[in-house]
């Protein structure tokens, strides 16, 4: 896998700390909506981050005090993939 998609990246969020009934993850501006917004706490995003560094290969040290929203998540991520050798 050469690049984390938000698809994916939903995917991992949905399995690591579930779905809210009111939100719509399948949106087409779900990215550049706040964690919060969409029900995920900072332990969610710690498992997503812990998830993505384990099944990727790639370490994200810090992330967790950068990231706001999916697509933060993404640019932090695939920039990382970008530099793996």
């Amino acid at each position: 896998m050469s690049e984390l998609t938000l698809p994916d990246l939903v995917e991992i969020f949905r399995e690591c700390a579930g779905e809210a009934e009111e939100v719509d993850l399948d949106g087409a501006d779900v990215g550049d909506v706040e964690l919060k917004a969409l029900g995920y706490d900072s332990l969610a995003l710690l498992e997503a981050i812990s998830q993505v560094e384990r099944k990727y290969s790639i370490a994200m040290p810090d992330a967790e005090t950068r990231i706001k929203t999916l697509h933060e998540f993404l640019d932090e991520a695939n920039e990382q993939l970008a530099r793996r050798p």
